[in-house]
């Protein structure tokens, strides 16, 4: 099992910088395939980014070219970059960890990207 914890989020200006952590702890945190969702206001939840335990990584095409995902296994941690933040990025920010059949969740993290 694995109890994930998100950070980083709050009130980001467009074109500024977001940076959002997701710490596991209770297992093996390098053999999980990790991944970043999101839920926008009043909108279906969806895929933002995830990496597999090898690396590879796969993006949303509302978020191809603007954000980055990468892990440190050292740290138990994969964390979501964005340099170029939109307002219709505005959304609940929520990783998981997925293995075989098993997934954990976070409890998620507001991001609201405004001036």
């Amino acid at each position: 099992q694995v109890q994930l914890v998100e950070s980083g989020g709050g009130l980001v200006q467009p074109g500024g910088s977001l940076r959002l952590s997701c710490t596991g702890s209770g297992s093996i945190f390098s053999l999980y395939t990790m991944t970043w969702y999101r839920q926008p206001p009043g909108k279906q939840r969806e895929l933002v980014a995830s990496i597999t335990s090898g690396g590879i990584t796969t993006y949303g095409d509302s978020v191809k070219g603007r954000f980055t995902i990468s892990r440190d296994n050292a740290k138990s941690t994969v964390y979501l970059q964005s340099n170029s933040p939109k307002p219709e990025d505005t959304a609940v920010y929520s990783c998981s960890a997925r293995l075989s059949n098993y997934e954990y969740w976070g409890q998620g993290t507001q991001v609201t990207v405004s001036s």
